[in-house]
């Protein structure tokens, strides 16, 4: 660029300014070449008196190109206002510029403009009118319009395989492609991406396999994409063997292809093999400690994915978002508040802009780390906020048992437009739950259908169920699980179950045992419930019979694992756990807690909650 400032100033000493041609040549370098620079040449294109049609072109492409595409629609707009008629090297790239903005009704206007010009109808800006359509969601106008092209080109049945694959539509994509062979047009590399995709998207292993099949027999070249797309839509149909085999015959592999079959293991369960995987990659990228970070956080193996965090930042890789929003996720699940609130700080030190995911995130964590005000801030202080920030505000205040705020928030959320879905109940429901509130609760479950359209789903009669048990209304719980439209789960009989232990009924209890017992007969959680409801009623003969019954069928109650917070860091221990080495700190903390719980006057809650971990 120094050196064509210097031919600029050249231009102006010896009084060519006004040549068009000489100065188009200059505005294209600046806008297009790789070492150019577009403001540079949008400075000499403002200075010209009229600028002519390749000059539009060429800052239309380089912003079509670049970073801020809404200037190219701008620019086109101008260039019309001037009274310059557009060509077929100006449409393919307003077109690019509109499919980045997502402007549907942009790309309209200037496909009509395109048809009354006599351009609409060749190819390249038929392609790139394709193309919008299918990025905007709008398959069927981009298939209407692929049906009316007379010669179409390898790119025109690319692009609209590739719209399927990106809209899942699998039957779709594959009848094209029959058709397209049918005409004997060859495929690419490309083609055989997309098709491969949405075959991972539909976990369709049958129609991969098809793909598969058509690469070995046809012996077409394919590169390390569709190689690595082939991996990894094995991993994505569950087919660990088959993606093994094709990562084995890669002669070359790139950081994809190992990070694809971390993620195949991880998806398996098998988080040691994946890592073995990740400890033997030549290199590794920050979506490939992503992938490990996010499996261990998917097993619970949270301190796993904390040590795998602070190794990767030791190492100089930079956390993105994805790497953030696992952090944090598992965070949440151990309440780990002091990490949770440096990666806040983190984000803060680093001027990391967070999206609407990443605030999210980070109010779900202070939530349920027990910072439901911070949690607040964080979500009125937000620029935006969409359904998900609304549902987990929701969610966060009914775990508080802050219900009435929780049927405030949600009737916010309706003023400002925001329509809510099945989480919204789900959250809201428990929230009604957890504060007593029946009739609000009967309210909403009812305005659920009748008002918004929503079906009622297993999790809100699990609500309900809870709802009317806490308040001690057996009798309608058990007649709203009567009427229900699916078979009651675990958590539904569970709910009531839990019902019969406070309000002492056995009877019903023993009956919805049954039920239990026969969906999950070795969990030892069931059994441990009604052992403590006999006990509650000083019943001793039928706990023994629990104890008679778990052993007969060889079930061992499962031990609880607590964490607690000492220092700024996280703990776990087991009941009477003597193996840390701050044990003793712990029980003294345990000690300060029920002390003070005793004299709130929860005694009585207290002796049930021991003999739940230590009875049997």
């Amino acid at each position: 660029m120094r050196e064509l400032k210097l031919l600029h100033a050249q231009i102006i000493l010896h009084g060519l300014s006004n040549e068009n041609l000489t100065l188009g040549k200059l505005v294209s370098f600046c806008a297009l070449a790789d070492t150019g620079d577009i403001e540079y040449a949008r400075l000499v294109f403002d200075k010209m008196p009229e600028p002519n049609k390749f000059m539009y072109n060429s800052l239309i492409r380089g912003y079509s190109n670049g970073d801020d595409p809404i200037k190219a629609i701008l620019l086109y707009r101008k260039m019309i206002g001037s009274g310059l008629s557009p060509n077929e090297f100006t449409f393919p790239f307003l077109l690019k510029a509109c499919a980045h903005k997502l402007a549907y009704w942009e790309a309209v206007i200037v496909h009509g403009q395109a048809i009354k010009l006599g351009i609409g109808y060749q190819v390249c800006v038929q392609n790139a009118l394709i193309n919008v359509y299918v990025v905007c969601g709008s398959s069927q106008c981009a298939r209407q319009l692929f049906d009316e092209i007379l010669d179409r080109t390898l790119v025109s049945w690319n692009l609209m395989i590739g719209g399927y694959s990106k809209t899942g539509c699998c039957e779709e994509a594959f009848l094209l492609f029959r058709e397209m062979r049918e005409l004997g047009v060859e495929p690419d590399e490309f083609t055989l991406v997309s098709l491969l995709s949405v075959c991972s998207q539909g976990g369709d292993l049958e129609m991969g396999r098809c793909v598969h099949l058509y690469i070995e027999i046809t012996g077409i070249k394919v590169d390390l994409i569709v190689r690595n797309t082939l991996l990894d839509m094995y991993a994505k149909c569950g087919h660990l063997h088959s993606a093994k085999m094709v990562f084995d015959q890669m002669l070359d592999k790139n950081v994809v292809s190992w990070t694809s079959m971390v993620n195949a293991y991880a998806k398996h369960g098998l988080t040691e093999s994946a890592q073995q995987i990740f400890d033997s990659m030549p290199m590794k990228n920050v979506v490939s400690w992503n992938s490990m970070i996010s499996a261990y956080v998917r097993e619970g193996s949270c301190t796993e994915a904390f040590d795998l965090f602070h190794k990767m930042c030791d190492l100089s890789v930079v956390p993105d978002e994805a790497t953030l929003v696992s952090v944090l996720s598992a965070c949440s699940q151990i309440g780990d508040l002091v990490m949770g609130m440096e990666i806040h700080d983190y984000m803060g030190s680093n001027n990391l802009i967070p999206s609407v995911s990443l605030f999210n995130s980070l109010i779900d964590m202070y939530a349920k780390c027990g910072a439901l005000r911070i949690a607040m801030d964080i979500f009125y202080k937000m620029p935006e906020q969409n359904l998900v920030s609304w549902n987990v505000m929701i969610g966060a205040l009914a775990l508080h048992g802050c219900g009435l705020e929780a049927i405030d928030l949600f009737e916010n959320m309706q003023a400002c437009g925001v329509w809510p879905d099945v989480i919204t109940f789900t959250g809201l429901l428990s929230a009604c739950s957890h504060s007593g509130l029946v009739d609000l609760g009967r309210f909403y479950f009812d305005k659920m259908s009748s008002v918004y359209g929503l079906s009622h789903e297993i999790e809100h009669y699990a609500c309900m169920v809870d709802l009317l048990g806490r308040g001690g209304l057996l009798k309608e719980a058990i007649w709203l699980i009567g009427g229900m439209p699916m078979k009651p789960d675990v958590v539904v009989w569970g709910a009531l179950l839990g019902a019969c232990r406070t309000y002492g009924n056995i009877e019903v209890g023993k009956q919805i045992l049954k039920q239990l017992l026969e969906m999950e007969p070795n969990s030892s959680g069931l059994y441990v419930l009604l052992s403590n409801i006999y006990s509650e009623a000083e019943r001793w003969e039928d706990v023994k019979k629990i104890r008679k019954l778990m052993n007969y069928h060889g079930i061992k109650k499962c031990r609880a694992i607590s964490f607690i917070e000492i220092d700024g860091r996280v703990n776990e221990f087991l009941v009477d756990d003597k193996r840390h080495e701050i044990s003793s700190s712990m029980y003294s903390i345990l000690d300060q807690l029920t002390d003070h719980l005793k004299s709130l006057g929860y005694s009585r809650n207290l002796s049930s909650a021991y003999l739940d971990v230590e009875e049997i």
